[in-house]
Order: structure tokens, then C-alpha cells, then sequence
């Protein structure tokens, strides 16, 4: 992930055997990553279960809330694609008792049908 796509808060896909091994102790019994994102210091996992949303607070980040979402809790999704001059592409989810969509931008060399196609693999089951 690039210093700018940093500062502008767009997200980039991760090594998920790092992921898998700095997470290990977050994920359950045959729950596997399926795809990782970075967002400066926060992270949101796709694994073969569930969505899972870390948040790292503070100054130095040790502080972290760990938010877990079912996929059958998830009602619908919606992706944008980059254009000619907006050069990010986003990803909304809609949750389940919630009207407002948690939403992530990505930056232009993310393939967002890859990560559309993760959500619709396990939501639409």
C-alpha cells in the first residue's frame, strides 16, 4: 500500500498467511481467511465464517476492538467501480437492524469483483 493511498484512507488486500498468523488467536475452530485489507492501521477480514472489523485505537494502536459480523447477518452489499477520474472504488454492507451501510474505499489496483465475489460466495448462500 503507497504512502498516498495511505493518507487518503483507501484500503489494500494484505498477505493473508501474515494475517493468518497476527490474527490467529481471533479466529475459531475451521474458520480460515479467505481475504484481508489494510487501512492505515485498521484491518477488516473475510474469513469462511464471518466479516471481522478491527478497529486499533489509541496512540500507539495496542487497543483494538474486534468487530465480528456473520455473513447471514449481512442483507445487502453494493460495490462501485474506479471511473475516468474517480480512481477509488467502494464497497458498502448493509447489516442487519442497521440503515446505515459500513462502507470502505479502495484504492485503483484492488480487483473489486474479487472481493465482491468473497461477499457473494458466503452471503448469498
Amino acid at each position: 500500500m503507497g504512502l498516498f493511498d495511505s493518507l487518503l484512507g483507501n484500503a489494500s488486500e494484505v498477505n493473508i498467511t501474515e494475517v493468518q498468523k497476527e490474527y490467529d488467536q481471533v479466529l475459531g475452530e475451521n474458520e480460515n481467511i479467505e481475504r484481508a485489507y489494510k487501512l492505515i492501521r485498521d484491518m477488516f477480514i473475510f474469513t469462511n465464517k464471518r466479516l471481522i472489523l478491527i478497529d486499533k485505537q489509541g496512540l500507539t494502536g495496542k487497543k483494538c476492538e474486534y468487530h465480528s459480523i456473520p455473513y447471514k447477518s449481512i442483507t445487502h452489499f453494493s460495490i462501485e467501480t474506479t471511473g475516468t477520474f474517480d480512481l477509488d472504488a467502494e464497497l458498502k454492507i448493509w447489516i442487519s437492524g442497521s440503515p446505515t451501510p459500513i462502507g470502505k474505499q479502495f484504492n485503483k489496483s484492488l480487483n473489486i469483483y474479487a472481493l465482491q465475489a468473497v461477499l457473494a460466495t458466503y452471503v448469498l448462500k
